[in-house]
This record gives C-alpha cells, sequence and structure tokens, in this order.
C-alpha cells in the first residue's frame, strides 16, 4: 500500500482526471426515495451542527509545492475545540477529502511536544485574508478571526485529489496551513482564482488591509509549522504487523 508520500499503483481509481466523478453506477430512484425520506424523519444532530463554511487553502506536509483549495464546514464543540469536514469545493458534488481540528492556544500548549509537531498555526493565514467564511461581510467576521489567528489545526487528508485521485485511496496525508516564506507561500494563481469564483479579496487593499490592526499572537510555538525550523515534513506509512491478541484498553 502507498504512503502518502508515493503514487498508488495505476487503477481505473487513479490518474482519470481532477475533475472526473468516483467510479459507480447513477443513483436510483429507489435510493434517491431512501434520502429524501431519512431527511425528513432523521434529526442528523451532528451535521445539523455545522455553522460555519470557511475556505483556504492546505499544503502537504511532505510536499509543500502540492497545495489545494479547501473548503472547511466547521461545528463547534465548545469555544476551544473545533472539528471541520473539508471538502474540495462547494458544490453539491464536492468531495469530502480530509478532517481538520482545530484548537485554542491554551488546550495546544498542554500538548505533549511530539503531538505539537503535527499541528500548524493559523495565525498568518488569517492575517493574510486567506482564510474566510465565504460570503459573510468582514465586519462580521472580524472577533472570529481574531480567535481564528490564535488557534492551531490538525488537518488529515484523506483523498488526494490532486493526483487525480476518483478514490481516496493510499495512506493520509497530513497538511499544513500556508506561511509566509517559502515554500509555505500559497500559488497566486490558486489564491486570484479562489478570489474570484468567491467574490473575496484577499489581496493588500481587501482582507489584508482590513485584518492589519488584528491582535496577533504574542507567540507561536516552534513545534507547530514544524518544517520552518527543520526543513522536514511528516508522511504516513502503512506497515502490516502483528494483531494485538489483548486490548490494551479496558
Amino acid at each position: 500500500m502507498s504512503s502518502s508520500d508515493q503514487n498508488p499503483a495505476p487503477t481505473p481509481t487513479s490518474g482519470a482526471g481532477g475533475t472526473a466523478p468516483p467510479p459507480g453506477r447513477p443513483t436510483t430512484v429507489s435510493s434517491q426515495a431512501i434520502d429524501m425520506g431519512a431527511q425528513v424523519l432523521q434529526t442528523l444532530k451532528p451535521v445539523r451542527q455545522m455553522k460555519q463554511h470557511a475556505c483556504s487553502f492546505a499544503l502537504y506536509a511532505h510536499d509543500m509545492h502540492r497545495q489545494l483549495e479547501v473548503h472547511h464546514f466547521v461545528s463547534r464543540l465548545n469555544q476551544d475545540v473545533l472539528q471541520c469536514a473539508v471538502y474540495d469545493s462547494d458544490k453539491p458534488s464536492a468531495r469530502l477529502i480530509g478532517v481538520e481540528y482545530i484548537v485554542s492556544d491554551n488546550i495546544f500548549e498542554a500538548l505533549p511536544p511530539e503531538e505539537q509537531r503535527l499541528w500548524h498555526s493559523h495565525a498568518y493565514e488569517v492575517k493574510a485574508g486567506l482564510w474566510t467564511d465565504v460570503g459573510v461581510p468582514e465586519m462580521l467576521q472580524t472577533s472570529e478571526m481574531a480567535r481564528m489567528a490564535k488557534t492551531y489545526g490538525k488537518f488529515w487528508c484523506t483523498w488526494q485529489v490532486d493526483r487525480s485521485d476518483r478514490l481516496p485511496l493510499g495512506a493520509p496525508a497530513l497538511m499544513m496551513s500556508p506561511q509566509a516564506v517559502e515554500p509555505g507561500r500559497v500559488r497566486a494563481e490558486l489564491v486570484r482564482a479562489r478570489d474570484e469564483r468567491c467574490k473575496v479579496d484577499s489581496s493588500a487593499r481587501g482582507l489584508k488591509a482590513e485584518r492589519v490592526e488584528m491582535d496577533e499572537p504574542e507567540w507561536i510555538n516552534p513545534n507547530a509549522d514544524y518544517w520552518r525550523l527543520h526543513g522536514k515534513g511528516f508522511a504516513v506509512d502503512v506497515t502490516a504487523t502483528e494483531m494485538k491478541q489483548h486490548a490494551p484498553f479496558p
């Protein structure tokens, strides 16, 4: 099985173009009827807790030249912990490509160092106007963005759509946030395309200018954004192992 740093072996589900749908038959009328009935009868409580749609960009931790526009659908567990379903677009046909967990700086500081290395900071991403709640006027976002600038995230990508995979293949990949230094800068053409499509202006005269006075964190823990100091990323390998005969936890 391929690691997050390798291409999977060629299959009918890989290399078919970035916009190609996954393999499978068209949805039947009976399946559509079940979906409609369930929508009426079921509460879908966890899904209904998603209150925000944010758009930004993410970079693969093991190859930061690979970059994605990402759409976070955010639910708030409390004031210090958010969980996000991450999609490749906001279209009805969007693919669920991963999950990001976001915590406040206070919670992050309590994590062990080896765990902190898997997380990234959000200060630059927010201040640069890259992270934005789509369609929400900036004046209504101000307090939320100020809080977001002081958070840290851990984002696992399970479907590498930029590789043209038509299904989630191989191991999950750890993702990092954009930064102001190479190789962490987002490509300008990605930002322009997002801004035009979402009617966002993240330029020096737009969101970046409106957020220039926003308070920044007093410091950003150097264990986050691990690549900046150490020049190393993280890739996940899947290996065969002996099955445990006894549960390690009660």
